[in-house]
């Protein structure tokens, strides 16, 4: 299908990539608990963005390039790592009335969901290396295949991002009135920041 080896799989993958644990999702949690659905929708648009800077950049041979010099990854990783640690350190010290670490605003929801992808070894590891081999060079059309790929990826990760968002915010709806609760959170949201951002960096 438009030069994909076998399509079903690749959707199957995505899915399964969209429900791994990890920055992404922790990103579209909090941006709803802390936004509201506007706040989660702007931060599935940011995850969105980010995919397809990173699927791009793949196309373009980023790929090779990283694969011919291991260092660059390696900075990838660190600067990942650092990123995200910092910002869980930021979520344990927040107080009772203190701006939140991510702001309300949608537009910083976007940034901070964008940043947190482009810098997710994860991510960086599937458009990279995965994702190419979802490419059927017998019957490969070009940037149609790869616009096909892409979009693909974005309605799924649109439909995923738009589930989570709304579960998260019935959830949040109860929470919101309570502290205490909200002040646990923060601390739980922030320690699992630090462990992505310390797993990242032993990862090398």
């Amino acid at each position: 299908m438009f030069g994909i080896a076998d399509y079903p799989a690749f959707v199957a993958a995505i899915i399964v990539f969209l429900m791994i644990p990890g920055p992404g999702n922790l990103a579209l949690i909090t941006s709803t608990g802390k936004g509201g659905i506007a706040g989660g929708l702007a931060a599935t648009f940011g995850v969105i963005a980010g995919d397809q800077v990173l699927m791009w950049l793949a196309v373009a041979g980023v790929a090779a390039l990283l694969s011919a010099y291991p260092p660059a990854f390696v900075a990838v990783q660190w600067l990942g790592a650092a990123y995200l640690a910092w910002l869980g350190w930021r979520m344990w010290l927040i107080k009772p009335g203190d701006a939140p670490v991510l702001d309300i605003r949608p537009r910083d929801y976007f940034q901070q969901a964008m940043a947190i992808t482009l810098l997710n070894p994860k991510a960086i590891v599937f458009y990279m290396a995965f994702f190419p081999l979802f490419v059927d060079p017998a019957r490969h059309r070009g940037l149609v295949t790869f616009a096909v790929m892409a979009a693909t990826i974005a309605a799924l990760t649109f439909l995923y991002g738009a589930i989570v968002v709304l579960l998260t915010h019935r959830l949040a709806e109860r929470l919101r009135a309570n502290p205490a609760a909200t002040r646990v959170l923060n601390r739980v949201a922030g320690t699992l920041l630090i462990g992505f951002g310390v797993k990242l960096a032993l990862s090398r």
